[in-house]
C-alpha cells in the first residue's frame, strides 16, 4: 500500500510540476508581499485539491453522460500527458498550459490568480484530470479510493510548499536549473502517457474482442 501510495504521488507530481509553475507564480505576484504571496500559495493548493477530488469522484459520470469509455478517455488523456511531458522536455511548460501573452496579460491585472490561471489550468490541468479519472476506474474499493484522496491532498501539500518557497528555489537553482529538473520530469510524464495509451488501447481491443459475432 505504502508503496502504491507513493508511486501515485510521483506519477502525480510529476503530470502536475509544480517546479514548471514557480517563474509564472513569481511573476504573476511580482507586485505582492510575502504575507500575500503566501495566501496566494494557499488558495492555489486548495483550489487544486478540489479540482481534482470533483473530478476524481464526478469524472466517471461525466465521461458516461457524454457517451465517452474509459478506453478513449485513456488514449486522450494518454496523449494530452504525452504533449505536456514534451512541453517540458522542450522547455515550453507555460505554453502547453494556456499561458500565452494575452493570458498573462489578463492574469497581471486580475486580484487574485490563485484559482485561474494558478490552479487550472496551470496546475490541474487535463493531464492531471484524465489521471485521476483513470484512477479512480481502476481504484474499486473506499480504501483504495480514500488512499488516492491522500495523494491528492499530499500533492496539494507539495504544491504548496513549492509555491511558498518559489523566491527561494528561483533563487538558488535559476531558470536553467528549474529547467533542467522540469526536464527530467518531461520524460517521466512521457513514459506515463505511452502506458496510458498502450492500456487504452489494449482495452479498448478486448471490448471489441468481446463484441458478440
Amino acid at each position: 500500500m505504502l508503496v502504491a501510495f507513493l508511486s501515485a504521488i510521483a506519477a502525480l507530481i510529476s503530470v502536475v510540476n509544480p517546479l514548471g509553475a514557480v517563474p509564472i507564480y513569481l511573476a504573476l505576484t511580482t507586485d505582492e508581499s510575502h504575507s500575500e504571496r503566501k495566501q496566494t500559495a494557499f488558495r492555489t493548493s486548495l483550489y487544486f485539491f478540489m479540482i481534482l477530488i470533483v473530478f476524481f469522484f464526478a469524472g466517471v459520470y461525466i465521461l458516461d453522460f457524454f457517451g465517452i469509455s474509459i478506453s478513449a478517455m485513456r488514449i486522450a488523456g494518454g496523449i494530452v500527458i504525452f504533449q505536456s511531458g514534451f512541453s517540458l522536455l522542450s522547455g515550453e511548460f507555460s505554453k502547453s498550459r494556456g499561458m500565452n501573452p494575452k493570458v498573462k496579460a489578463e492574469a497581471m491585472e486580475k486580484e487574485d490568480i490563485s484559482f485561474s490561471p494558478m490552479a487550472m489550468p496551470i496546475l490541474s490541468g487535463p493531464g492531471s484530470i484524465s489521471l485521476l479519472i483513470s484512477w479512480y476506474t481502476v481504484n474499486d474499493t473506499w480504501p483504495d479510493k480514500l488512499m488516492i484522496c491522500g495523494v491528492v491532498f499530499v500533492s496539494a501539500f507539495l504544491v504548496f510548499i513549492t509555491l511558498r518557497s518559489a523566491p527561494v528555489l528561483f533563487r538558488v537553482l535559476g531558470r536553467s536549473g528549474l529547467k533542467a529538473i522540469s526536464r527530467i520530469m518531461g520524460f517521466i510524464v512521457m513514459t506515463i502517457a505511452v502506458q496510458y495509451v498502450i492500456s487504452g488501447i489494449y482495452e479498448l481491443v478486448v471490448s471489441f474482442r468481446n463484441l458478440p459475432s
